[in-house]
C-alpha cells in the first residue's frame, strides 16, 4: 500500500454547546454580583483603612489615664485617681506600687510616713502639712480616707518623690516624670498622626501639627517613640523630627568609694579612747569604721569621740580614708534585747535616735555610719527595718552612706532571725553579712570561725533566697580564731579567742598542720594532758580563699574584724584581690 492509503481518515465531531437553564443563569448571575459586592467592600474597608490611617479614630479616655515616666500605668492601678479641688490623690496601694513600697500608717501619731531616696515625708490625715527631712511644709491638702482606702496627695507631694505632674484634663492624662531620669526633646516638622504601632496600618492615637514640641522617648532609626503634649504616646517617623535636645540628664549616683570596699572596723570599748594612729597607713584600705558611738544600758545615745576620736578622723581624711563609725545597740547583752526593743517599737523614739545620729555625722564631719545591732528579739525584725527605712534617706541626703551588720540566715531568733535581710539589702546603701562565728563563744561543739564552705553557702542564701544585689553586700571576714579544749569525753570545757597575730605563739612548735580543702583553711589537733586542744588557723591563705568569692559573686568588697588582730601579710593580700 502506499503512504497513507488504507488509513481511514479519522474527523472529530463538533462538540455540542450545552445551553444553560433559566436556572443555572441566575445562579451564576447571583455569583458575579456576590463577588462584586465582596470587591467593593474590600475597597470599602482599604479606604477606611487609609483615612483611619491619616486621621484620628477618637481615642477619649473613659478614665483618667495615668503616665509614668512614659509609661501608661493605668491597667496597673489598684484604685481609681481622685481628683478634689485640684488636687490629684493616689491611694496607698497604688504609691507602694510606683514609688514606696515600705509606705505605711504609723498609727502611733496617725500619719502616714513614706520614703523615697533621699526624703522621709510624715503626712498628716487631720492637717495640710507634710514634714519633709524633720521640716514642716503647709500643703493645700492631707491624707484622707475613703471607702476604707487611704490616699495620699500626690500632687503636694512632687519634692518627694522628686517628679514633675502635669494634668491634662483635655485628654484625662496625668502625667508624672521623675527629675533624676533623662529626658529629650524634639520638634515636629511637618503635620503628622501619631500611631499606635509602626505597621502600615494602624491607629491614630493624636495629631501633632509642624513646630510643635514632643518628648522622644526612644528611637530605633526609622521610628521614634514620642509622647505628645496631650499625654498621647505613639510612633511617628525618625526624619519628621528635628532640633533634638537634652532637657536633663540621668543622675546617676555617683559612688563615694570607687572600686571594691576593703573596711576595717577599728574597734575600741566604751571606756577606752580612739586608737592613735597617727603616722602610720594601712595598705589598700579605703575605709575606717571606729567605733565612736553606742546606745547605753538606758537607752541613750552616746558619743566616745573626744579629742582622740577627732584627731583619728582627721588622720583617716589625711590618708583619704573615708570614716563610718559603728553604732551599736546595748553593750550589756541582757539589756540590749529590752532597751533596743523599746527604741524601735516607737517611732518617736526612732525619729529621735536618728535626729541624734545626723546630728553627730554632721559634727564630726563623717562618711557614713556602720549600724551593728545584735541581739534583738525576732518578733521586732520589722520595726528594726523601718528604723533603717527611715535612717537611710536622711543620711544620703546630706552624701553620707549607711551600712548594716547582718549575721547568717541560719541562726537562732536573737541572733540571726531578727534581721529582714531583703529590706535592709533593698534600702541600706551596703549589707555587711558577718561571716564569722560559724562555731562561736556560745558552741558547745567545737569548730572553725568561718569555713569556706559555710560562707559560700551563706551567700547563695543572701543573693538568691534574700534577693540582696551582690555590688551592694560586703564580706565581713575574721582575723581570730578560737582555741577549743575538749575533755576524755569529747566535751568542750574551754574556748579561748585567738588573734591572728597570735597564733604562732599559742600553737606548740612541733604541731602538725591537716589543709582542709572543704574549709579552705589548716586544721590543728594536739593532747594537753588528758584534753585535746583543737584550732583551725586563720591565715593569709584562709582569708585569701575567703576573699576570693568577692571577685567570684561580683560582691561590694570585704570589712575585716579587727584591726589590730592581724599579721602584717594581710593587708597586700587583700590590696591584691580586690583589685583583680
Amino acid at each position: 500500500m502506499g503512504r497513507g492509503k488504507g488509513r481511514r481518515a479519522i474527523e472529530k465531531e463538533p462538540k455540542k454547546t450545552k445551553k444553560m437553564s433559566a436556572e443555572e443563569i441566575i445562579k451564576k448571575k447571583k455569583m458575579i454580583i456576590r463577588t462584586g459586592i465582596v470587591i467593593l467592600a474590600l475597597i470599602l474597608l482599604f479606604i477606611i483603612a487609609m483615612i483611619a490611617n491619616n486621621y484620628i479614630i477618637l481615642d477619649k479616655n473613659k478614665t483618667t489615664n495615668l503616665i509614668i515616666n512614659n509609661k501608661n500605668v493605668t491597667t496597673d492601678l489598684k484604685n481609681e485617681i481622685i481628683q478634689e479641688d485640684g488636687v490629684i490623690y493616689l491611694s496607698e496601694d497604688d504609691i507602694a506600687n510606683f514609688f514606696d513600697k515600705h509606705i505605711y500608717l504609723e498609727e502611733e501619731n496617725n500619719k502616714i510616713i513614706t520614703t523615697y531616696d533621699k526624703k522621709i515625708a510624715e503626712v498628716s490625715l487631720e492637717e495640710n502639712v507634710i514634714n519633709i527631712n524633720g521640716s514642716d511644709k503647709n500643703t493645700s491638702a492631707h491624707a484622707i480616707e475613703k471607702n476604707g482606702v487611704m490616699y495620699i496627695p500626690v500632687s503636694e507631694m512632687t519634692e518627694v518623690y522628686d517628679i514633675e505632674i502635669d494634668n491634662i484634663e483635655e485628654t484625662k492624662v496625668i502625667t508624672m516624670d521623675s527629675l533624676d531620669k533623662e529626658q529629650k526633646k524634639a520638634v515636629v516638622t511637618s503635620n503628622l498622626a501619631v500611631k499606635s504601632s509602626t505597621r502600615w496600618i494602624a491607629k491614630t492615637v493624636d495629631r501633632i501639627e509642624k513646630g510643635d514640641s514632643v518628648i522622644v522617648i526612644s528611637s530605633d532609626g526609622k521610628y521614634a517613640r514620642i509622647r505628645t503634649k496631650n499625654g498621647k504616646i505613639g510612633y511617628i517617623k525618625t526624619n519628621k523630627l528635628a532640633n533634638e535636645y537634652t532637657v536633663r540628664e540621668d543622675m546617676a549616683e555617683e559612688k563615694q568609694v570607687e572600686g571594691k570596699i576593703n573596711m576595717t572596723w577599728d574597734y575600741y570599748s566604751e571606756v577606752a579612747s580612739a586608737p592613735d594612729r597617727s603616722g602610720t597607713t594601712i595598705e589598700g584600705v579605703n575605709v575606717v569604721s571606729p567605733s565612736f558611738f553606742y546606745i547605753d544600758e538606758n537607752g541613750v545615745f552616746r558619743e566616745n569621740i573626744g579629742e582622740s576620736g577627732e584627731a583619728y578622723i582627721e588622720w583617716a581624711h589625711e590618708n583619704g580614708y573615708k570614716v563610718w563609725p559603728m553604732i551599736s545597740n546595748a553593750p550589756a547583752a541582757n539589756a540590749s534585747l529590752e532597751i533596743t526593743s523599746e527604741i524601735m517599737n516607737s517611732y518617736e523614739k526612732r525619729k529621735q535616735l536618728i535626729e541624734q545620729i545626723v546630728e553627730a555625722c554632721v559634727t564630726y564631719d563623717l562618711d557614713g555610719i556602720n549600724v551593728d545591732f545584735e541581739n534583738m528579739k525576732q518578733e521586732d525584725k520589722d520595726v528594726y527595718s523601718r528604723f533603717i527605712i527611715e535612717l537611710t534617706p536622711r543620711l544620703n541626703e546630706i552624701g553620707m552612706v549607711v551600712s548594716v551588720d547582718v549575721t547568717a540566715p541560719d541562726g537562732g531568733e536573737t541572733w540571726s532571725m531578727c534581721f529582714d535581710r531583703n529590706v535592709i539589702g533593698d534600702v541600706a546603701d551596703y549589707i555587711v553579712f558577718m561571716a564569722y562565728d560559724e562555731y562561736g563563744i556560745s558552741s558547745t561543739k567545737s569548730g572553725t570561725t568561718a569555713g569556706y564552705d559555710w560562707i559560700k553557702l551563706n551567700l547563695v542564701k543572701f543573693l538568691q533566697t534574700e534577693e540582696i544585689d551582690s555590688n551592694k553586700l560586703i564580706l565581713g571576714i575574721p582575723f581570730y580564731t578560737r582555741l577549743w579544749t575538749e575533755n576524755a569525753n569529747g566535751e568542750v570545757i574551754r574556748k579561748s579567742t585567738v588573734n591572728m597575730k597570735d597564733i604562732e605563739t599559742v600553737l606548740p612548735d612541733d604541731v602538725q598542720r591537716t589543709w582542709d580543702d572543704e574549709l579552705k583553711q589548716y586544721y590543728v589537733e594536739y593532747q594537753d594532758g588528758e584534753n585535746t586542744r583543737k584550732m583551725w588557723i586563720e591565715d593569709v591563705e584562709s582569708l585569701k580563699a575567703k576573699v576570693s568569692l568577692v571577685n567570684e559573686e561580683k560582691l561590694a568588697g570585704v570589712a575585716s574584724w579587727q584591726k589590730g588582730m592581724e599579721t602584717d601579710d594581710v593587708w597586700s593580700m587583700l590590696k591584691e584581690e580586690l583589685e583583680q
